[in-house]
């Protein structure tokens, strides 16, 4: 990585693990609600919300003031209400998408959301965020956008190091967290991969790579 590349100080009051695991899910979570223009007040849907980026779209919904609802399966409930969500909703018994409720976001964390679903539960003036958007789901959102008034936001987050910055500050002021599932030694890392495409982890897991003195 070149000197003037994205990189920032480790936060003092967490460990090496701890700390690779909070850029990627910190970055993208950071970015999509800046985009979608979240306030306090604001009620906020969270689809993956046990993820590497869903857990962190939690905290910092909950640190701009929103009031957040977490979709997770039964077994990450805790850790999502841990992390400060106000309600949960578990995907293996209930689809939000059928009640009579409406958010002013919905923040798909994972891909895996019913996109016709969740624009009947957006509100008028709401605003939708895909974090893998593919093509086709791209085109429908574009769509979207020109005949009705919600706001749909796709794409890829920019790394920038003033947001690795404020992410260090975050955390050492213990506004947010890092949530780590597994930790692997770089020996499994095949088993690592194995796990995680299995799309059950909570977080991030990370791989640890010792080098010989």
């Amino acid at each position: 990585m070149p000197e003037d590349g994205v990189i920032a100080l480790k936060p003092a009051n967490v460990t090496f693990e701890e700390a690779v695991a909070i850029p990627f899910g910190g970055v993208t979570a950071l970015y999509f609600l800046r985009k979608g223009n979240i306030r306090s007040g604001q009620k906020v849907l969270i689809y993956g919300a046990s993820g590497s980026v869903g857990t962190m779209a939690v905290q910092f919904a909950k640190y701009f003031g929103a009031e957040v609802t977490g979709v997770c399966s039964t077994t990450n409930l805790d850790l999502v209400i841990s992390l400060g969500a106000d309600k949960v909703i578990d995907y293996t018994k209930e689809d939000f998408t059928k009640s009579s409720e409406k958010y002013d976001v919905i923040f798909d964390a994972v891909g895996k959301s019913s996109f016709s679903g969740s624009m009947r539960s957006l509100k008028k003036e709401g605003v939708y965020l895909h974090v893998v958007a593919t093509p086709a789901l791209s085109v429908r959102m574009r769509l979207n956008s020109m005949k009705s008034s919600k706001k749909l936001i796709g794409g890829t987050a920019s790394p920038k190091t003033e947001k690795l910055i404020y992410l260090k500050e975050l955390v050492e002021a213990g506004k947010i967290k890092p949530v780590i599932d597994r930790i692997y030694p770089w020996e499994k890392i095949v088993e690592a991969h194995r796990y995680v495409d299995k799309g059950h982890k909570k977080g991030n897991v990370v791989i640890t790579v010792e080098h010989d003195n």
